[in-house]
Parts: C-alpha cells; sequence; structure tokens
C-alpha cells in the first residue's frame, strides 16, 4: 500500500538500513543539486554515479540507456589502421557500380535495392578491410550475415575485386540463363559466394545468435577450435520488429557469447517510412540490448558534430537530440538551415545562442550527412570496441542516411526503398560527390557504364592486399568434404527384425536407432540430437546420461533426479541441444549443425525431433532457409497425423505438414507406417547425404506415438521404401472371382487398412492388397521428372504407375493427413481411384472416436472400398447400404 504521500514502497524498504542517516544525506545532498542546478544536473550526476559504481564493479543495476551520444568519445578513438583516403576511394568506385548495377537492370523491370547499400557502405568497406576474417587463413574464418537489401554493394566489391565481371553484373536478378547473380544472398544460387540467407528478414539474426553458440558446442565438444571464427551480422533496423530478430538476445547473453556482434543500420527507416516516427529507435534497441545484457556502442555522430557538442556548455543539445522523435530528425536531414535554426535550435535559448555561432555550412553538414555510420574512423572505432569486449555479445548502432551520396532526391526520402534507378543528372551529381574519373562522354542516359580503376590499379591492390591479410576473399563459401563412413549394420538390423510381441510406436523406434547410432566409433559424435524442451515426451530422457545435454558452464547445480538412472545430465561437452519452448531456436541450431559441413569443414548429423504440428506449420519459413543455405539432417515430426496425440485437440492435431513440405524441393518427405521401414530410411538417407555422392537435400520423417507390435522386415522391400511404396500384405481371394482392390496406407493408417482387409474378406468376400506408402512426396517427385523428361522426348513410366502395373481394381488410398497428400500421385495411378483423409479441424477424442469422426477408421475404409466396387458393379449396390447400417455409419 502506499504511504500517506503517496510515496509507493520498492524492494529498497525490504532491507535493513545500517546508517539511516547518511541515507538521509545523500538524499539531501540530490534534493539541494535538484533545487539549484535543475534537475537535469541532478540526473547527470546520478547516471555518472551509477556508471562508476558499475566501472568498479559495485552490483548495482545497469543503466538501459545512455544519452544519443556516441559511446565512444572522438578523443578515445583508436589509431586508424588503415589509407582513409584510399579506402574512401574504394568505397566510391562500391557506390558508383551498385547504383549502376541496379539501375541497368530497372531497365528489364527487374527491380533491386539501392537506398540500403548507399547509407551501410562504410559499415561493410571497414568491415572488409580491418576485420572481416577469410577462409583462406587458419580456421574457418568469420561468418558474415549480410543484410539481404544490401547485395548489390557486395557484387560491386566483388567486382573491383575481380571475382565478379560486368556480365555478371548485367545479369543482377537474371538467373534463368545460369550466368546470373540472385537478388539477395542465396547460397543455393550463388554458392561460392554467400553462405548465409538473410533476407527473409529476421531470421538472420536468429540464425546468426545460434551459430556463433553452435561455434561455441563444436569447440567445447571437442570437434573443431572456432575460437578464431566471430560472428558478425548486418541488420536493419526496421528489421528489428521481427519477433526472430530478438527472440534469442537472452540466450546469446546467458552464455557469453562475446564471438557475436550484431551492426544495426539505424537509418531510421524501414520499408514505407520512419521506424520509430514518434519515438526514438536507437534509444529503443539500447534499452533492449542493454536489458538483454548486451554491451551496446553507439556510433551515432560524425565528426562535424564534434565543434557543436564543444559548445554546448548547459546540455541543452543533448537535450534536444534526445527529445526530437525520429521522423522529425529525418525532415531535418531534408530541409534546409533556416527551418532547422527555427525548429531545432528555437526549442530552447541556450540552443538559439549555440546556433549564433555556427555557420549555415556547419549545420547542413550536422544535419545533412554527418552521422557515426559514414566514417571510418567511427565505424573502426566501434569494431574494436566490440571485439575488445569480453563476455558478452556486442551490438553496434550505428546512425546512417538512407540513400546516402544518392542526391536529396533519394536521401531520408520515405520512398527510397522502392526507388529503383538514377537519373542521368543524378550520376553527375553523385559522381562529382564521389570524386570518381567517370567523363561526362560516358555517361550515357540509358545505360550509365560501371567504372573500374583498373585490376593493377592502386585501389584494386590495396583492396586484395588488406583481404590477403585478413585470409582472403569475403563473404565466401567453402564447400569441403562431406562423405562420412557408414556407420555398422548392427544397428539397423535391430530394428529390422521387428518387436516380437512388444508394442513400439516409430516415434521410440527412431529415438533408438539413433541412439545405437550414436554409439558408432566412426559417426557416433557427429550426431546433433535437437529438441525444443519435450525430450521426455519424445523418449529421449535414455540419452540424458550417456549423451549429456549442452551447457556451456557444465552442471553447476545436483539435478533433483540424481539418484535415478536416466538422470538429466547437463555438461560443457554434452551433445544434446535441448533448446527450451523454442522450436525458432531449435530451428537455428539445425541449420548450424546441418551446414557445418561448409561453414566450418566439419560434416554432422543433426536430427532435430519435435511436435509435427510444430514443424512445418511454425518454422516453414526457416525450412526454406535451410534449403537455400543446402543444409543435411533429419527433421522429425514426432506424434504426427491428426488422430494419434489424443486428447490434445484441433491446435495440436497435424493432418497437414506433408502437404507444406512437399512444397520445399530440398525436402525428402517420409511417413513410415513401420520400425524397420524408419530404419530404411534413415540408413538411405545417411547415404544420399553424406556418401560419397552426397546431395544437397534433408529429410523430414513423421513418426507415430501408437504403440504398435512392429514385424520383421519382409525380403525384398528396401527399394520401395526407399521410393515410396511397396506391397505389405498380398490378399487371399477366397474365391477364383472375387471383387478385388488396392488399398494404399502411410504411416499409422496402414492398421486400419489391414483391419478393413480383414473385414473385406471376412465379411463381404472382397480381396484387398495392401500397400505401405512410405513416401506420396517421393512417389510425386520422381513422377514430374519423367514428366519432365517426356518433354525431352525419353519415354519414362513413373515408378508409382510401373509398380502398380497389373494390380487388379480400383485403388483407394487413407492416410491420417488431409486427402491432398496422397492424392498427390493420383494422376500416375491408371487404376480408379481415391481417396480417404483426415480434413478439417482436429478435435480431442480417443483414437477410436476421431478416426470414426473423420471417416478413416477400419470400417469407413471398408465401406468406402464397397461404394467404390459398386459404382464399377463388381459388388452390389445394396452391399454398400448394408456395410453402413452395421457399421453404424
Amino acid at each position: 500500500m502506499p504511504d500517506p504521500v503517496g510515496k509507493l514502497p520498492s524492494e529498497l524498504d525490504q532491507l535493513p538500513d545500517r546508517d539511516a542517516e547518511e541515507t538521509a544525506e545523500w538524499a539531501a545532498s540530490l534534493d539541494a543539486v535538484t533545487e539549484h542546478a535543475g534537475p537535469h544536473r541532478a540526473a547527470y550526476l546520478m547516471r555518472r554515479t551509477l556508471q562508476h559504481a558499475e566501472s568498479a564493479g559495485v552490483p548495482v543495476p545497469a543503466l538501459l540507456e545512455t544519452d544519443y551520444l556516441n559511446t565512444i568519445p572522438t578523443a578515445a578513438e583508436p589509431a586508424f589502421d588503415g589509407d582513409e583516403a584510399m579506402e574512401t576511394r574504394i568505397a566510391g568506385w562500391n557506390r558508383w557500380n551498385a547504383a549502376a548495377m541496379v539501375t541497368r537492370g530497372a531497365r528489364l523491370g527487374v527491380g533491386g535495392h539501392i537506398a540500403t547499400f548507399a547509407s551501410a557502405a562504410w559499415l561493410y568497406e571497414t568491415g572488409f578491410n580491418h576485420f572481416f576474417r577469410g577462409k583462406e587463413g587458419e580456421g574457418s574464418g568469420d561468418q558474415l550475415y549480410i543484410q539481404g537489401h544490401a547485395s548489390p554493394g557486395i557484387y560491386a566489391r566483388a567486382f573491383l575485386d575481380g571475382r565478379l565481371t560486368e556480365e555478371h553484373l548485367d545479369n543482377f536478378r537474371q538467373e534463368a540463363g545460369g550466368k546470373g547473380l540472385p537478388s539477395y544472398p542465396h547460397p543455393r544460387r550463388l554458392p561460392w559466394l554467400w553462405e548465409f540467407p538473410t533476407v527473409s528478414m529476421g531470421l538472420g539474426p536468429l540464425s546468426a545468435i545460434y551459430q556463433a553458440r553452435f561455434n561455441r558446442y563444436l569447440t567445447n565438444r571437442g570437434i573443431k577450435d572456432t575460437s578464431a571464427s566471430h560472428v558478425w551480422a548486418f541488420l536493419g533496423d526496421g528489421e528489428m520488429d521481427e519477433p526472430e530478430s530478438t527472440a534469442a538476445l537472452a540466450l546469446a547473453a546467458r552464455e557469453g557469447l562475446d564471438n557475436l556482434t550484431f551492426v544495426i543500420n539505424c537509418n531510421l527507416q524501414r520499408l514505407d517510412g520512419p521506424v520509430r516516427a514518434n519515438f526514438k529507435i536507437v534509444q529503443e534497441l539500447e534499452s533492449q540490448f542493454r536489458g538483454a545484457g548486451w554491451n551496446v556502442v553507439k556510433s551515432l555522430w560524425g565528426s562535424a558534430w564534434d565543434e557543436l557538442f564543444a559548445l554546448d556548455t548547459t546540455g541543452a543539445l543533448v537535450r534536444r537530440l534526445r527529445a526530437v522523435p525520429d521522423a522529425q530528425f529525418q525532415t531535418y536531414a531534408t530541409r534546409d538551415v533556416a527551418y532547422i535554426r527555427e525548429h531545432f535550435f528555437g526549442a530552447e535559448p541556450a540552443l538559439a545562442e549555440l546556433a549564433k555561432l555556427l555557420t549555415d555550412a556547419k549545420i547542413a553538414e550536422c544535419f545533412h550527412t554527418s552521422r557515426g555510420g559514414h566514417e571510418a574512423r567511427k565505424v573502426y572505432a566501434a569494431y574494436r570496441a566490440a571485439l575488445a569486449h569480453k563476455g558478452a555479445p556486442t551490438v553496434v548502432l550505428a546512425q546512417t542516411v538512407k540513400g546516402y551520396t544518392l542526391g536529396a532526391g533519394f536521401e531520408s526520402r520515405n520512398a527510397n526503398h522502392q526507388m529503383k534507378k538514377l537519373s542521368g543528372e543524378q550520376f553527375r551529381a553523385m559522381r562529382d560527390l564521389l570524386e570518381l574519373p567517370i567523363p561526362d562522354s560516358t555517361l550515357n542516359e540509358e545505360l550509365v557504364p560501371y567504372a573500374h580503376p583498373g585490376a593493377d590499379s592502386p585501389e584494386v591492390r590495396y583492396l586484395q592486399e588488406r583481404r590477403a591479410e585478413l585470409g582472403g576473399p569475403a563473404p565466401a563459401r567453402r564447400v569441403h568434404a562431406v562423405a562420412l563412413p557408414q556407420p555398422s549394420e548392427k544397428a539397423f538390423q535391430s530394428v529390422y527384425k521387428g518387436s516380437g510381441k512388444q508394442s513400439v510406436a516409430t516415434t521410440m523406434a527412431f529415438v533408438r536407432l539413433v541412439k545405437d547410432l550414436m554409439r558408432d566409433k566412426e559417426t557416433g559424435s557427429r550426431w546433433v540430437p535437437i529438441v525444443p524442451d519435450e525430450a521426455r515426451t519424445f523418449g529421449m530422457e535414455a540419452l540424458f546420461p550417456s549423451a549429456g545435454i549442452y551447457s556451456p558452464l557444465g552442471q553447476t547445480y545436483d539435478p533433483v533426479d540424481r539418484d535415478q538412472i536416466m538422470y538429466y545430465k547437463e555438461a560443457k561437452d554434452g551433445q544434446i541441444l535441448n533448446e527450451g519452448i523454442t522450436e525458432a531456436g531449435s530451428m537455428a541450431d539445425f541449420i548450424a549443425a546441418a551446414t557445418s559441413y561448409a561453414t566450418h569443414g566439419e560434416t554432422m548429423i543433426p536430427f532435430y525431433i519435435f511436435y509435427s504440428m510444430f514443424g512445418w506449420q511454425r518454422t516453414g519459413d526457416q525450412m526454406w532457409q535451410l534449403a537455400d543455405q543446402l543444409g543435411k539432417g533429419f527433421i522429425v515430426g514426432a506424434t504426427a497425423g491428426r488422430t494419434t496425440l489424443t486428447g490434445e485437440g484441433l491446435q495440436h492435431a497435424d493432418g497437414h505438414s506433408h502437404l507444406l513440405a512437399a512444397t520445399n524441393p530440398a525436402s525428402l518427405n517420409y511417413d513410415p507406417a513401420f520400425a524397420y521401414e524408419v530404419a530404411v530410411i534413415v540408413k538411405d538417407g545417411l547415404r544420399r547425404m553424406y556418401g560419397p555422392d552426397a546431395e544437397d537435400v534433408f529429410y523430414y520423417l513423421t513418426v507415430y506415438n501408437e504403440p504398435m507390435p512392429q514385424p520383421a522386415m519382409p525380403a525384398g522391400v528396401e527399394e520401395g521404401i526407399v521410393k515410396g511404396l511397396y506391397r505389405f500384405k498380398e490378399g487371399v481371394p477366397a474365391k477364383a472371382d472375387a471383387p478385388r482392390l488396392q488399398l494404399l496406407a502411410s504411416g499409422t493408417a496402414i492398421h486400419w487398412a489391414l483391419e478393413a482387409q480383414e473385414l473385406l474378406a471376412a465379411e463381404w468376400g472382397v480381396t484387398a492388397d495392401v500397400w505401405s506408402a512410405t513416401s506420396w512426396g517421393e512417389l510425386r517427385r520422381e513422377a514430374l521428372e519423367c514428366d519432365e523428361a517426356l518433354l525431352r522426348g525419353e519415354q519414362r513410366t513413373p515408378y508409382v504407375t510401373r509398380a502398380l502395373d497389373g494390380a487388379q481394381g480400383p485403388v483407394l488410398a487413407v492416410s491420417d493427413w488431409m486427402r491432398q497428400v496422397p492424392d498427390q500421385i493420383s494422376q500416375w495411378v491408371e487404376q480408379d481411384y481415391s481417396s480417404l483423409g483426415t480434413d478439417g479441424f482436429g478435435l480431442s477424442d480417443t483414437r477410436e472416436a476421431a478416426r470414426r469422426h473423420f471417416g478413416v477408421d477400419a470400417r469407413s475404409i471398408t465401406v468406402a472400398a464397397l461404394a467404390q466396387l459398386a459404382r464399377r458393379g463388381e459388388v452390389p449396390a445394396s452391399s454398400v447400404k448394408e456395410a453402413r447400417e452395421r457399421y453404424g455409419l
């Protein structure tokens, strides 16, 4: 309850005060300063006191926000390790060619972005010249997450470096002919240059954090020393609105990832306007990152502001800068000096007096262009501070002008993200500003030229020398040998034998198989189990004591279940990544592990297991990121299907993930029914992804939580399992002329089909063959390839057509998925085809009731089969009516 004067109690009121008189004296001193020097002076003293306490190691809460100033004062900047004039010329060539490339492409309507790189050019240039380690030195080099819309500038630098030609630049966003440059960082499209796809905004920062963490994981497990690698993530201030951008900030701080630096280009603009029109995005981000435990370095003002700050003896300028919202500051960047004098400096008398000491040229320079992100020395100082800080990750907040150097028509304009070209007049103005030796005679209004100082020019030699000192070109992707020896057959053979009378869910069968594979002497240590918190749900607790859960701190406590066999064991060299309740974080882990063969030259075998409902539906964008980055591994949708996870209800009942997965060309999707099928698929996956002819694919397996007796593997079914279809159980006709049909089923649905097979034979005299459709998606993929071959004049019959060739009667497909999943193959099945599925929303009930509700249980299959045969005249129509009544349908 508040006291009589309205003062709210605080946590300090609960602590004993050893010297109340001294406390009162401190409070009285603050009151006196406030009364005689004003509240601004009092606030300043408090901040300085807190900063001093923090630096002295006194345990006080850290300030979440500092003044709107550079973290590193000009006087404290380190000596610049380079030729600033030379780097300015290099940056000028890159700016020109980036703008020229996009403008030339605009003639063809392919688009492109100019303004983002224009604002961020020095953020990249300084890194390339002084910080970013390449892959030709020791270790793996640095990992660079380039902001997607800045790609034209990266291409321009590669052109200056001789890695790209004019032909490449002229094929920007024109990839169909095989010689083009992708619009954004796409490793699958340009695998020698790009390492990380980043333009699906928010995924870059999330992935960068987990990449830095995976680097430490590799080191702590003794697989590779990655201590020399640093992860740099270049982000937009508008991008930070994406929830994924900030989702893992606490993880990075908690694990002390000082091998990670975020560089946020704070040009105060997003795609359509100001990021925080009525607020200040820099201050907001500072509070957010400081609150999460990050080190924050602000580089806001260029050297032109030094004079203004020196004249600000009252603090009025700093207060005004802090008070002006971002949208208003953008307006200052586009208005004349008279407007700035009136609306900025006219806000209070002290500022008006300060403005009298400034020339119009000085005010224009400060408010129009002078930003910390536009000066090599300021950026260099920020990066040095980031690398020097230990114990926590660092974020550099660099203020810039979006469209910088592109002229008044671009700079700080709301529409500049959509502006795709410069006019000839704008190019001439840009040339003059950058002092480039480009004659007027070459400035064709229709086709502005690329510009290059020459392969042996001082600029190119300087650029290449700097890169050589730092370990070679960057960005760059290097593919190392992926092949791993195939594991021993022992683990697979134990699954092939079946479970006898014991009922085992395919989820458990998969986990047991991987547990055995992790014991393999050659490849066992390469497995990376990843799970978002519910390892026990999937029967993975048996892995805890043997493999250990990864923690950079090890285990600093006595686990509550220490006396149990399967106790919760954390270890610095733990193998399991148990991520807590974050599918997005787990998927980012998977991507880092799945691409380690390229990033670090260390091939890992990740498997990520999760509730199938929360995979493709929740993190599907990351699955595409994985495909773009050419990742390999096993994604496992456990407790799969619409009706097998009883009691969970509408939102937890997955009947569509296979449909979503089918849209991704790199995903090989399987829905195995039996444990031995799981083993065959995993074995083949290890061959295809990690064998001598490794493919850039990953596997999606769905496994079920319904315990069933697991049969032994029949002879000769391996090819059918891998291709997607084989006859599991042939029906035995009661008489020679008995009606016949083919039941195709995937996953747990095969058990309903087998029961229906018995009902049809015993009660209706109908013979049914039961087929296990392990992959509707792979059947379709191969059939599509046959169709494409036909366009080239090659006659190829799809496997599904050949497998069912001669099979008598119609085909009825059934699964625990929407009907669109089995319907993927319908056009290549020559027999009459129909399907049953679990379309609609899920519901909570028993498995039996749910399957009856969706019409996929054995009795529903029986009725559907009779109806199909009745339409063909092979059974009486009355049989269908009779069956409905008998089975209560």
